[in-house]
């Protein structure tokens, strides 16, 4: 059985804050052949990770690794390496997924007005700026 599994699942496993669903996630993961993991999936969970449960940064990237060096998980390895790099580099996971997501998608450069983000990204040689004032 090949599954797509939701943020909720992988939290509970990871978690173990609710018994039963935390069996239940762990049995149903256990169980699967293959499972994808979506890039916004890996973005709510470190999201929620880090503002939800406070885990520090250092522990939610050892968390994302070994989950994504799991032999059955499936995931886009680059744009969650992106990712990774930024939150590392003390960023969001989640420009760093979108950066990357978008120049594989054709984009000539990340944009946002998150100077942070702007900055991080292009301390690692990656296009971004801030919009252009009109």
């Amino acid at each position: 059985m090949k599954i797509a599994a939701d943020t909720n699942v992988l939290l509970r496993a990871i978690i173990g804050d609710d018994a039963a669903q935390s069996r239940q996630a762990q049995a149903e993961l256990a169980r699967a052949q293959a499972i994808a993991i979506a890039v916004p999936v890996l973005c709510e969970l470190v999201w929620v990770l880090a503002k939800g449960y406070k885990i520090p940064q250092q522990e939610i990237v050892a968390t994302v690794e070994r989950l994504i060096d799991s032999a059955n998980v499936l995931v886009n390895r680059p744009a969650a390496e992106a990712g990774l790099a930024m939150l590392r580099a003390g960023g969001d996971f989640a420009d760093g997924a979108i950066a990357y997501e978008g120049s594989w998608l054709g984009a000539d450069s990340f944009v946002s007005f998150d100077r942070k983000a702007v900055k991080l990204l292009r301390a690692q040689g990656k296009a971004a700026r801030l919009p252009e004032r009109t």
